[in-house]
């Protein structure tokens, strides 16, 4: 269903758009779960550890594609929201095309560097054919993911964020099915797991394709859709590389923690991967908060409507303040015991380890969940400079620390580095939010289309754009 963002009770559209995508969420974060779950508990802790320590590779690319494809669907909502549906249609065509650029790109890439980059990890010599297994199968099912996240992408630009849960939940538990019967009938060790999470996101993209052509008509693309204009792709680059960027940076960032942590051996490595997945899943409220907002920002912004877009962000931060306390506590007391869950063999030293990570990690939740906000809030602005300054403090900050307090402190000191990296991130964000809502502060964005999508003789967009009032 389209839901347009533009008008309504700011609160109960925000809620109402993250509720599905906090659902979806969880059963992402359950996606991932089930992966070293069923690996833990019935491969052992070895196994466990080599997805663990080739992980960030793998999620370096899922997060540039996600930024990419997220950069790209920007338009998409920007366009829906001044009432451009040809837009959308050049705006899908035009994603696809730089999508599928993008896919071949990184799998070239990774076909020719995974090994050397397993050995820049540091990923320890015994569980090294693992974790190469591991990537290696996912590399060739990468496309899928890619186009995954563009498909969901563009279902939420016309605010629609129950359907792609609809198909993340279904997913989900074909992967669980999946997964389970490749390991345990099957023996195929690693490898399954990867079939089984490559398999079933290729489900996903399948569903969404039928999904999008029968449900929302103003998506179906003709021929003249696909006329390339080069100006309309720029205009999609301008904010799908810098989000790509931004996310690199992110990932590399985490890289550099897990190329620390795994020095320190199968047993911490193991600890920091059930650790992180614990994390994950009580971070994703905030997520899910953040995502709304860009898409609620985006529209908001096509159609000139500043005001609200404050309105928005001063209701999301409220409700962050409260989720990030309340799951900090329940993390802090509760989450915790659940490491032991992912382990076949049950370690005292690996609980222990996992806990102390989660000690740390959950006293600057807040700064994590102001980073979600303000980051997707100008983002679906379309303003990707200042989030991506904020990468770069944060990959500065994030790989400082890991090193330097890993050295001092052995692998406690790693733990460190993401919540020093979120605390100076976020003041990044939020100052950058102030200043440029601040330089539009009485004006509409409409001027800014106006100036910038003349160029490209969007003369409908123009018409309708003008046609919009702000608030």
């Amino acid at each position: 269903m389209v839901q347009n963002m533009t008008s309504g009770s700011p609160a109960k559209l925000i809620l109402l758009f993250a509720l599905p995508l906090l659902i979806g969420n969880l059963f992402q974060q359950l996606y991932n779960i089930s992966d070293i779950l069923i690996v833990g508990r019935l491969i052992g802790v070895k196994a466990l550890a080599a997805v663990g320590a080739s992980a960030p590779i793998y999620f370096v690319f899922l997060l540039i594609s996600f930024g990419f494809t997220g950069g790209l669907t920007v338009i998409t909502a920007q366009r829906f929201g001044a009432g451009d549906y040809n837009g959308v249609r050049k705006s899908v065509t035009h994603s696809i095309m730089a999508s599928s650029v993008l896919s071949i790109l990184i799998m070239i890439f990774l076909a020719l560097f995974l090994h050397p980059l397993l050995k820049i990890m540091n990923v320890p010599q015994e569980i090294m054919e693992d974790a190469f297994n591991f990537m290696a199968v996912l590399t060739g099912g990468l496309v899928m993911i890619v186009f995954y996240n563009l498909l969901a992408g563009f279902v939420r630009a016309l605010g629609d964020s129950k359907t792609p849960l609809y198909f993340l939940i279904f997913s989900t538990l074909l992967n669980i099915l999946f997964n389970f019967t490749l390991i345990y009938h099957f023996h195929l060790g690693v490898i399954g797991s990867a079939i089984g999470t490559v398999s079933a996101i290729s489900v996903a993209v399948v569903l969404c394709v039928i999904y999008i052509y029968k449900k929302f008509p103003l998506m179906r693309i003709t021929k003249k859709d696909w006329a390339y204009d080069p100006d309309f792709m720029k205009m999609h680059l301008n904010i799908a590389i810098p989000m790509a960027i931004q996310f690199s940076i992110l990932s590399l960032s985490m890289m550099v923690i897990q190329s620390v942590c795994n020095s320190f051996g199968p047993d911490v490595i193991a600890a920091f991967t059930a650790a992180l997945r614990i994390e994950q899943l009580a971070t994703q409220p905030l997520v899910a908060l953040g995502i709304a907002m860009a898409t609620y920002a985006a529209q908001n912004w096509g159609a000139g409507k500043i005001a609200r877009i404050r309105k928005g962000v001063r209701f999301a931060g409220l409700v962050s303040l409260i989720i990030s306390i309340f799951m900090s506590l329940l993390v802090r007391y509760v989450g915790s015991d659940m490491i032991s869950v992912f382990l076949k063999d049950e370690s005292q030293f690996i609980i222990n380890t996992g806990k102390a990570y989660l000690s740390i990690s959950t006293l600057f939740y807040f700064f994590l969940g102001m980073i979600f906000i303000f980051r997707n809030t100008l983002q679906g602005m379309g303003q990707s400079i200042i989030p991506l300054i904020a990468g770069i403090a944060e990959l500065v900050m994030r790989s400082f620390a890991a090193i330097v307090l890993a050295h001092a402190m052995g692998y406690k000191g790693v733990f460190y580095a993401s919540p020093i990296a979120w605390l100076g991130a976020s003041l990044v964000v939020m100052i950058g939010y102030v200043f440029v809502i601040r330089h539009f502060k009485g004006k509409k964005s409409v001027t800014y289309f106006k100036n910038n999508y003349h160029k490209i003789k969007l003369a409908a967009c123009i018409n309708n754009v003008n046609q919009t009032s702000g608030e």
